[in-house]
């Protein structure tokens, strides 16, 4: 891989992460592993235990996070703590002068968000934000089909999602708390890949409701077996939405149903009806129905990442930096993204239509070819400095 990034010309970017939760082993594994541009140095975490674990099995260092900040080397630093604690970290971090990327929502309010998207701009730094999965095999085959023209003019997109959210609650208890919930947590992954495939939206329309807030633990080997609690989080969203190009989008995101997923984005156009596969992973197959026709059939794979692949946001992100553009996780599709959902739950709560205040370009596509080790082709990372 030296000989292709020629990486003995090209500084690492080194790297921090704060938080050392679930969802930090599969970043660090990948960020060590997969990327050659990161240098990953230290993690952080209120929690000593979970921060000594992540560091003794990835040899990183344990870091508080005032040595994060006061680290001249360390150039980005990756936030995946809680939500709740996104908008304290994600200032710290853009504060001490350091480039940025964090863990989904930018935020938990339109407003809070705003301020760190114009923070970032205000300190002249790098500002990504997750989900990274659009950057994947699956959607990026995705957008090469739809820019080829395959189905036609899109006319209209549909996304739907069912989950079980009491027994997410029991899993994982954060879901059942503010930016937990069915659109925030999940649903963002759907809106994310339709943004990236389809560009900015202007009109939101919806109903946003938790059905039976009050629940009761009932996993009998828990402590809190029997014991009452709220979902204070949503579990159903239903939505319309206008793109700025004048393609019409409708989605329906319910944890109030059977946790086996049955997740679907059906695109649909003037000469075929393209389907992806879930958004909340990296691969999977696009299938097209396409005029005269009567049962999809399965495209041909174009791009890299199949497999769990996350890590690639802040690695896109570090190759934006030593090239001084701007990431395609860009900090202003994430604030649209969240603008999208927070407006459907002002939409619920008024009667009336949102009309979105922010824009943004839709990312550069990932460069084909560039296939990676379950192709045997040639490293994947390559088609990222691009």
């Amino acid at each position: 891989m030296k000989g292709l990034f020629e990486m003995d010309k090209i500084k690492k970017v080194k790297v921090a992460v704060v938080g050392c939760g679930v969802i930090s082993e599969i970043y660090l594994t990948n960020m060590t592993g997969k990327f050659e541009i990161l240098e990953v140095v230290g993690c952080c975490d209120i929690i000593k235990e979970r921060m000594e674990k992540r560091a003794n099995q990835f040899n990183i260092k344990q870091m508080n996070i005032e040595e994060i900040l006061n680290d001249k080397d360390i150039e980005l630093v990756l936030n995946i703590t809680d939500p709740k604690n996104h908008h304290l970290v994600s200032t710290q971090v853009l504060n001490a002068g350091k480039n940025l990327y964090s863990e989904k929502p930018i935020d938990l309010s339109i407003e809070s968000a705003r301020e760190l998207v114009q923070l970032a701009d205000k300190k002249g730094l790098l500002y990504g934000n997750a989900p990274d999965t659009f950057m994947g095999q699956a959607i990026q085959d995705a957008r090469f089909y739809l820019d080829s023209g395959l189905i036609g003019d899109v006319t209209s997109v549909t996304a739907t999602l069912n989950r079980d959210s009491g027994l997410l609650a029991e899993r994982y208890p954060f879901t059942a708390l503010p930016g937990g919930g069915i659109g925030l947590d999940v649903g963002v992954y759907y809106v994310t890949a339709m943004l990236s495939l389809l560009g900015p939206v202007q009109d939101v329309s919806g109903f946003v409701t938790t059905i039976r807030p009050e629940r009761t633990h009932y996993f009998p080997n828990k402590e809190d077996f029997g014991q009452k609690f709220r979902l204070e989080a949503e579990n159903l969203v239903v939505g319309s939405f206008r793109f700025a190009s004048g393609v019409f989008g409708n989605l329906h995101f319910n944890s109030s149903s059977i946790g086996n997923e049955k997740p679907q984005i059906t695109i649909f156009g003037t000469d075929g009806i393209l389907y992806l596969p879930d958004p909340n992973q990296f691969g999977g197959d696009v299938k097209v129905i396409l005029k005269g026709t009567t049962e999809p059939v399965t495209l041909p794979h174009t791009h890299a990442f199949t497999t769990n692949s996350r890590g690639i946001g802040p690695a896109e992100l570090a190759w934006s930096l030593r090239h001084g553009r701007k990431p395609r996780t860009s900090k202003e599709m994430a604030f649209h993204g969240l603008e999208l959902l927070l407006g459907l739950y002002k939409s619920s709560e008024t009667r009336q239509f949102y009309k979105m205040t922010s824009s943004f370009e839709r990312p550069t596509p990932i460069p084909r070819g560039y296939l990676d080790e379950s192709y045997g082709g040639s490293p994947a990372e390559a088609g990222l400095a691009i």
